[in-house]
Parts: structure tokens; C-alpha cells; sequence
């Protein structure tokens, strides 16, 4: 079984571009197209994910490889950054003729083409075109005015004219486009401004539909060192990452036949982010291994709030024999100044819920799924086992412990409403026992309870390894009635000395009454719960008495009401807590009274 060093894909945009139409020879001095400086997208392609390893907490290892096309140099060019957890970024070569050299990180203009949708993009595109030109009358009386010409140019200052005249360190510049066009007519050459022009009728077909400008990109490179022979037109190359965007929830649906055998179904919901994932192995993993760094993100990623770490930072979990060419040489190049920065990837917005503990005290334990398609924003529920288990109808009442009345006079009326309302009306409550007998232990998650398929409740699952036992939560046994009733038997002034001080013993003893009303016997697990000492012999009914530490968390879990008094360190050493438990059988129409007592020290 393993964790897996799992893949969520990178999208890698592939288009070819479309090179602009120049007539140069017919465009006079001064006002040539501007050349273009920016890098093809011709060497981008899509990189597939071929396994996740999935994490209930949102997170997920994602694992891409393909083989790549290279560009000119030999390098592949990938148009996806991701945003991984710091020290979880690895890229590899798995090419048995390069080798990774590098990676770089960095924004840099591209050629992007796009289809034109206006009459503006279609005039830039098809610089050359003969074409008739329609303007808007210049006033209120004049009419439009339409003539044949050819289209010339649309004046551009480029890039590195605007970097020239920029202040050093400003950084790349875009092209910046005038709003005029250069056409050539029979009177001359016409400069006219695109907001005069009122239509475009095209003498011919429309040579270029689409147009292509320059941008910003991020842009991922693995530079490749191919031993000083000719780079091959593609590499087998890969990453791996842990990033925050891909969330699995569990769920089970367990159906009882009444008899003492349940059914129960796993099902999965997943929640993607992150990227589209394409017949992808996912790896659904219940607990979540420690990430130290979750909350940081790697430098790699290109965001603004770590573009200063980028420069400054040093960055690294090596895994799998993938990995053997791999490499941590992470050069996050960071764009200057005069531009803006596109953020790597969107802000995380909703994953699904959270069930509370559900990655907590968790076995690491995969279940892989194989041929799952989801993508970015979708989500998918997946069935993931079945089992047969057995399980028992259980009665429970839990009686938790009160505070020492001789606190009560330091609380509020709000806080003594609130214990009021904490001791009043105990229930007997009615679960099913399940026996976790399958290979495969259980986790936190919903669950919905039906008998003969017909609804009964929904509960929580809490995490069961394999053999344990875990309660399921049903209703009230509205029909087993209960009633405590606790009183003060004795109060001793001054019965010990401690360190020059005088304490008291207060001696105290209970009843729980339970009487079953339903047509079969029932089976009754009784819990009783109290602040101070109980000796083995004062619970009645074969009750069974069991002292803990009061500091020991796996003993005691505090109350809401613990911190309104701040308990002294006389009350550690004198006092205790004490659980009393009974199994008692009722039959119907019985009842029974289970008695016990304790005592506390008090000054």
C-alpha cells in the first residue's frame, strides 16, 4: 500500500501562431509594422495527470508526466504554473537521453492568437487587404463616405522601443497600439482614426480571421541538457507537487436487516479546483500526514506576496524511482517592474465541508480509484466498497459529572441555568454496535442509517481500525425512562490538615432510576461520571468503579462550565474523578435503581 506521489494535471495551452501579414515594401519611412519580439507558443503542449493521491483535508500530491515537445534550445515550455506547499515542488526527467538541468519560473511575452472581433482586430490582422472603407459622416449633413484602399499599417510602438525610453529597471514592456490606421488610396497614403470608420467590405476572402498579439505569461521551464548531442523533438518530462484544491469527503450508507448483519456502502465525493483530471488514477487517502509548511507557498508559484522570497528565498521530498533524475535547482525569476503580475493560480474558494475530526487519529490508509475523469469545478461521487458487518442493538445512558455544589455560589444565574439544563431530563439513548470485521478500517464521516431500506437516522462514523467496535447513534429510547436524583448524606468540618490549612469532607450518594416500557427486555449500558473519590465497594448492582486522573486528557475531557472556576491545587491533591458503569438487563415492565456515593474535599 502507498501513499502515492500522485498527479493533478498541468494545462498547457498548444497553438500555433498565426504570423501578421506586413506589406513593407509599400510602407513609407516611419511607418513600418513594429517588429515582433516576443516567444512563439509553439513548443507549449498539455501535460498529463496521471495520478492524485488525494488527502481529506483539500490537499493532494499531484503527479504530471508525458512526453513533451521540445522548443528551439531543446527546453520544454509549459504555460502552467502551480502553487505548491513549500519544499513539495519537484520536477524530473524521465528521458533516457536528457537530463534535467534546471527550472525556471518567469513571465515572458508571448505570441497568442485569438480570433478577431471587431472591425479593429480584423484590420490588424490582414495588413495588405484590399478592402473598401466606409466612414462616418464627419456632421449633421454629410454622408457617409466610402472608397476603395489598402490596408498599410496600424502604427505600434514595440516593446523594446518602450523599454529603451523607460527608466532603467522598468522592466519589459507590451506593445503600445495607436488608434489609427494607414491606408493606401488613389489620392495617397490616409491616416484615419478607427473610430471613424464605420464598416470594412473586404475585396476577396478574409485572409486572416484571427490576430495575433503579444502578452505576459507565466511560463515554466525545464531546461535540459541532452550530453552535447541534438536535442530530440520531444522528452519524457514530469512534475510533482503538493498543492491545496482537490478534496475528498467519504460517506457510508449502512441498512440493518433487524438480525444482527448490516450492509454498508462507501461512497466518496470529490471536490476539484484545481485542474481538470482526464482518466486519472486518484489514490483516496484516510489521515493526513504532517505538512510542516501547508501554509506557506512555493516560491515557485510567481505570486505578487512572494515575489521579494523568490529572489531571496532558498527552496526541496524526494520519492520514487522517477525521481532519480529529478532535481531541486528552482530558479523562480521574478518579472520587473511596469507590467502587471497575473497570480499563478485563482484563491481557493469552497472545497465542501469539513467533518470535524475527521482527520484526526487516522491510520494513513489508500483507496485507489482508477479511470476518474472531473474537471476544474466539478465534483464527483464515487462508490468505493461495500461490506457486510455485524452489529447490536445497544441502550446507553451517560450521566456526565456536575461541578461541586460549593462552586455554584461563585456562577452566574446565566451559568447555573446552564447546569440546570445539563442535569435535567436524562435519556437513554439507542445505538447500533458495529464490529469493524473487513480489511479496511473505517473513517470519520456522515452515515445514513436505514432498516429494510427504509430511513432511520444519520449519524457520524468515527474512525474504527480493524476489529474495533464503533457506536452509531439512532434516537432516544423514549420508552426507557431514567431519573437520577443525587443529595448531600454528611459534611465534616475540618476532617484533614494539609500544610497548615483545614479541609473538609462532604459525603454525598445517588440514585439512577430506570424502569423499560417496551414489549421486549432490553440490555442498559449506564455511565455516571463524578468529581471526586468513590471506593470499589459504593456502587450498588455489580456497578464497576474506575478513578482518573483529572490532568490525564485521555481520562477527561473538560466541560463548558471547568474554566469558570479556577480549580487550586488542594483540589488536585485531595480529589479525583470517577467513572461508575453498569450492565444491567431490564425486562419488560421492570424497573431498577442503581445506588452509589463519593465523597470530596473541599477548604
Amino acid at each position: 500500500m502507498r501513499t502515492g506521489l500522485i498527479a493533478v494535471g498541468l494545462l498547457l495551452a498548444a497553438q500555433s501562431v498565426l504570423a501578421q501579414t506586413a506589406a513593407t515594401a509599400s510602407a513609407p519611412a516611419g511607418v513600418r509594422p513594429a517588429p515582433q519580439n516576443a516567444t512563439p507558443q509553439e513548443a507549449l503542449a498539455r501535460m498529463p495527470v496521471r495520478e492524485a493521491t488525494i488527502f481529506k483535508d483539500g490537499h493532494a500530491f499531484m503527479l504530471h508526466q508525458g512526453v513533451m515537445p521540445t522548443d528551439g534550445a531543446g527546453n520544454v515550455v509549459l504555460d502552467y504554473l502551480p502553487t505548491p506547499v513549500l519544499g513539495t515542488f519537484w520536477p524530473f526527467a524521465a528521458d533516457k537521453q536528457a537530463s534535467l538541468q534546471a527550472v525556471l519560473a518567469g513571465q515572458r511575452k508571448v505570441l497568442i492568437a485569438r480570433t478577431a472581433l471587431n472591425i479593429r482586430d480584423l484590420i490588424e490582422a490582414n495588413v495588405g487587404a484590399a478592402v473598401v472603407i466606409t466612414e462616418a459622416p464627419a456632421g449633421r449633413e454629410d454622408k457617409p463616405l466610402a472608397y476603395p484602399a489598402t490596408i498599410v499599417a496600424v502604427p505600434v510602438q514595440s516593446g523594446v522601443e518602450l523599454e529603451a525610453a523607460s527608466p532603467p529597471g522598468a522592466g519589459p514592456r507590451l506593445p503600445a497600439k495607436g488608434n489609427v490606421v494607414v491606408l493606401k488610396t488613389a489620392e495617397g497614403l490616409k491616416v484615419v482614426d478607427f473610430a471613424h470608420i464605420q464598416d470594412v467590405t473586404f475585396r476577396g476572402d478574409i485572409a486572416q480571421p484571427k490576430l495575433a498579439s503579444e502578452e505576459f505569461r507565466n511560463l515554466l521551464t525545464l531546461k535540459l541538457d541532452w550530453s552535447g548531442k541534438a536535442p530530440q523533438a520531444t522528452a519524457d518530462v514530469g512534475l510533482l507537487y503538493l498543492q491545496r484544491g482537490l478534496r475528498w469527503i467519504p460517506q457510508y450508507k449502512l441498512n440493518i436487516d433487524g438480525k444482527g448483519s448490516a450492509t454498508v456502502k462507501f461512497q466518496a465525493t470529490l471536490v476539484n479546483e484545481m485542474v481538470d483530471l482526464e482518466d486519472v488514477t486518484c489514490n483516496l487517502v484516510i489521515g493526513v500526514p504532517t505538512f510542516a509548511f501547508q501554509d506557506m507557498t512555493d516560491p515557485i508559484a510567481l505570486q505578487q506576496v512572494l515575489a521579494q522570497v523568490a529572489r531571496n528565498g532558498q527552496d526541496g521530498y524526494m520519492g520514487g524511482q522517477m525521481l532519480s533524475n529529478s532535481m531541486m535547482s528552482q530558479v523562480a525569476g521574478s518579472g520587473g517592474g511596469g507590467y502587471p503580475v497575473r497570480p499563478a493560480a485563482p484563491a481557493i474558494t469552497d472545497l465542501g465541508p469539513e467533518v470535524a475530526g475527521g482527520v484526526q487519529n487516522e491510520d494513513l490508509f489508500v483507496f485507489p480509484v482508477k479511470h476518474v475523469t472531473l474537471k476544474k469545478g466539478q465534483r464527483l461521487v464515487l462508490p468505493v466498497a461495500d461490506y457486510t458487518l455485524p452489529y447490536e442493538d445497544v441502550y446507553t445512558l451517560d450521566l456526565p459529572f456536575s461541578p461541586p455544589q460549593d462552586i455554584r455560589a461563585n456562577i452566574n444565574t446565566e451559568q447555573q441555568l446552564q447546569i440546570a439544563r445539563l442535569l435535567s431530563a436524562p435519556k437513554v439513548m439507542h445505538k447500533l454496535r458495529l464490529t469493524n470485521n473487513s480489511k479496511d478500517p473505517l473513517t470519520t464521516a456522515p452515515v445514513l442509517i436505514f432498516r429494510d431500506n427504509k430511513p432511520m437516522a444519520q449519524g457520524l462514523m468515527t474512525y474504527t481500525s480493524v476489529g474495533g467496535k464503533v457506536d452509531l447513534e439512532i434516537t432516544a429510547a423514549v420508552d426507557i425512562k431514567a431519573k437520577r436524583t443525587d443529595k448531600e448524606t454528611a459534611r465534616t468540618p475540618n476532617a484533614v490538615n494539609w500544610q497548615g490549612d483545614q479541609y473538609g469532607k462532604v459525603e454525598l450518594a445517588g440514585t439512577i432510576s430506570l424502569t423499560n416500557y417496551r414489549k421486549e427486555p432490553v440490555k442498559v449500558e449506564v455511565t455516571r461520571s463524578v468529581l471526586g473519590n468513590v471506593d470499589k465497594d459504593k456502587a450498588d448492582n455489580d456497578g464497576k468503579v474506575e478513578m482518573l486522573n483529572v490532568l490525564d486528557q485521555e481520562g477527561f475531557e473538560q466541560p463548558f462550565w471547568w474554566r469558570w472556576y479556577g480549580w487550586p491545587n488542594w483540589w488536585y491533591h485531595f480529589n479525583g474523578m470517577a467513572k461508575i458503569t453498569w450492565n444491567v438487563s431490564l425486562e419488560s415492565g421492570k424497573s431498577i435503581d442503581l445506588g452509589y456515593s463519593w465523597n470530596y474535599y473541599w477548604r
